[in-house]
């Protein structure tokens, strides 16, 4: 941090840009505290103060720009990525959108004060296919909104930038241990989750190598099929674990194999405990999906009927 404020003061706006593009991005670089400097720096002379709200402005919606054009371009990919790490990551897709469907225009506008939210919302709102000119409206004014704050906090208390400088580094400290903190407290919980879901020890399991030709399998992802690009295992079946009492009640073949791509196969071993107990006969496919393509055992493309829509903004 002792270098990006020595480096703002010799080079200016040259490191504002970077500070501020960097933090656009997703680097973990402190653009308020360089904002705040840049306040300040011009209360007293030291740079011009619209060249440099122009400079930040600009920095911010350039790297706003490239993470929705990452977006735009390569659908949920990003997210996808990022929900890997959630215990059902077709369900993290789900909510995901959902969630920022009802509140993206709003979330826009103060995502940049939210550490994580300001990276994310630029993609999620490329990946929804959110208009650019809506986008890029909504983002300036939310850029607007953070630039200004900061910069004009560094303006009017040039002052006391020590003391600021000196607030923000505890602010850092004590941030560093919340995020710790909250990063071990998940960790423990999606432990918990997994061991919840899955349930009591003996669900029978095969390697996909097991599986006879002409069995009977049910997909029972979350929340089905998001990708058009999504495919199945050939010939397998859809079981939609909202839906499971029903299946139940209507009966199934004397053996079934479930599969899934959760982490641990947890909506599997639950689906199949469910099962179990209600006297079916029936196994989880070890790895799900994933390990069955490893294997180069057949797929297919999910057909277009069962596809579930996304939201979007188009």
């Amino acid at each position: 941090m002792d270098a990006l404020l020595s480096g703002l003061a010799q080079h200016g706006l040259s490191i504002l840009f970077a500070a501020v593009f960097l933090e656009a991005v997703g680097i973990p670089v402190p653009a308020a505290l360089a904002l705040i400097f840049a306040g300040a720096a011009s209360a007293r002379g030291a740079m011009p103060a619209g060249w440099a709200l122009l400079c930040a402005l600009s920095a911010m919606m350039l790297g706003d720009a490239c993470l929705f054009l990452v977006g735009r371009y390569t659908g949920w990919w990003l997210l996808g990525m990022l929900c890997r790490l959630s215990l059902n990551p077709d369900s993290c897709i789900l909510r995901s959108a959902d969630t920022f469907y009802r509140r993206g225009r709003k979330l826009l506008l103060f995502a940049k004060f939210v550490p994580g939210i300001n990276t994310m919302a630029p993609p999620l709102a490329g990946s929804m296919n959110m208009r650019p000119a809506q986008f890029f409206r909504l983002d300036l004014a939310g850029a607007s909104l953070y630039v200004g704050t900061y910069f004009t906090v560094g303006f009017l208390f040039s002052g006391a930038i020590e003391a600021i400088s000196g607030a923000f580094r505890t602010f850092g400290r004590v941030l560093d241990i919340v995020l710790i903190a909250a990063a071990i407290g998940y960790l423990g919980f999606q432990l918990w989750a997994w061991r919840k879901a899955r349930g009591p020890s003996g669900v029978p399991s095969v390697t996909p190598s097991d599986v006879a030709a002409d069995a009977v399998i049910y997909d029972v992802r979350s929340h089905g099929y998001y990708d058009p690009k999504a495919t199945r295992i050939r010939g397998s079946r859809r079981l939609e674990p909202n839906g499971l009492p029903q299946f139940i009640e209507a009966g199934a073949s004397p053996q079934i194999y479930l599969y899934c791509t959760c982490i641990r196969d947890a909506t599997s071993v639950r689906i199949a405990n469910a099962l179990l107990e209600r006297g079916m006969k029936c196994a989880v496919i070890e790895g799900g999906l994933r390990a069955w393509k490893k294997a180069g055992l057949p797929i297919e493309p999910v057909p277009s009927d069962e596809l579930v829509a996304l939201p979007g903004f188009d």
